[in-house]
């Protein structure tokens, strides 16, 4: 298979899973190519959002980011693919929606940089704390699809 295999952790957040848009964001990244190795849709821990979040502690956006990332369920998963990390983050565009690419879904149904429906890992290495901070290793299905000589190298 061409290009770097990856792993990137996306979480649908509580604005998205509010406003029906899971599916959408499964829809996008499987059309993309990419393949789905976990899923689970979840309350999110304060325990587990200060140390997912722990870079902005201390910031003035840092308690709302807190509150609201715990305030209601959230779609937690794991995709994988060459190049994972750079497929997704173009798929849901800019943190701020307002600057993200036309047919990203941030463009497409956002407008708020604190209501930007989705998280998305920004380096492979990130992909892999991230990954390994949300999801046990057993939770993680490594499977074979047949159509991925298809769509990888």
């Amino acid at each position: 298979m061409g290009g770097l295999m990856e792993k990137t952790l996306v979480l649908v957040k509580p604005d998205g899973v509010q406003r029906g848009l899971i599916g959408e964001v499964i829809s996008r990244l499987e059309r993309r190519g990419l393949k789905l190795q976990a899923a689970k849709f979840m309350q999110v821990s304060n325990e587990l959002a200060e140390t997912h979040y722990g870079i902005h502690k201390g910031k003035t956006f840092y308690e709302g980011l807190i509150q609201y990332i715990t305030s209601s369920p959230v779609m937690a998963m794991v995709w994988t693919g060459p190049n994972a990390v750079a497929a997704v983050r173009q798929t849901m565009g800019a943190t701020r929606p307002t600057e993200s690419a036309p047919g990203s879904v941030r463009h497409d149904f956002g407008l708020e940089v604190g209501r930007n429906l989705t998280h998305a890992s920004d380096s492979p290495e990130n992909g892999e704390t991230e990954v390994s901070l949300w999801f046990n290793d057993s939770e993680l299905i490594d499977w074979d699809r047949a159509v991925d000589n298809w769509i990888f190298e």
